[in-house]
């Protein structure tokens, strides 16, 4: 069972930069990255300041931050007072960054489509459901194996540029 589980581990990391490499094309299409329509994705329903985005992500709060000021920068994004927390500003998308947005999530609804052809619904289900299950049991692994309990690494890094989100 340990093998195959190591070749499933492979096949998921083979199939995350797959995945990456296509969200990386369609977010180019609108002239973003990745890491920004991530970003817009998660502030979409709900401004939320950036630490509280980052840890939705699973990302460190300093790479987000450097991505929330370019989406702002280029009008995408705006920082809104935060009546929690005044030293927090709410990171909200504006009507630029909506229709951007919108743009890459109907990209990626047909490029999805295109993706997905020849798979049922059935068997996406099952394999969520497996990777879901070995998620938390790799989680719960980490936070018993580790000398800091609860120090678990980010699950995606942050580099210079804004890759990782």
């Amino acid at each position: 069972m340990a093998e195959e589980l190591a070749h499933l581990v492979a096949d998921v990391y083979e199939a995350a930069g797959a995945l990456r490499r296509a969200g990386e094309a369609l977010a180019g299409a609108e002239g973003q990255t990745q890491a920004r329509w991530q970003l817009m994705s998660v502030v979409r329903e709900e401004p939320l300041p950036v630490a509280r985005a980052a840890r939705r992500l699973g990302v460190a709060r300093q790479g987000v931050q450097r991505i929330a000021t370019g989406l702002v920068r280029d009008g995408l994004a705006e920082f809104q007072d935060n009546p929690d927390h005044r030293t927090s500003p709410l990171l909200a998308l504006t009507g630029a960054g909506q229709r951007t947005l919108g743009a890459i999530t109907g990209r990626a609804d047909a490029a999805h489509q295109a993706m997905g052809e020849g798979l049922s619904e059935h068997d996406l289900a099952a394999a969520r459901a497996v990777l879901q299950r070995l998620t938390r049991q790799a989680d719960d692994w980490t936070d018993t194996a580790s000398p800091a309990r609860g120090a678990r690494p980010h699950a995606g890094t942050v580099g210079t540029g804004e890759e990782g989100v």
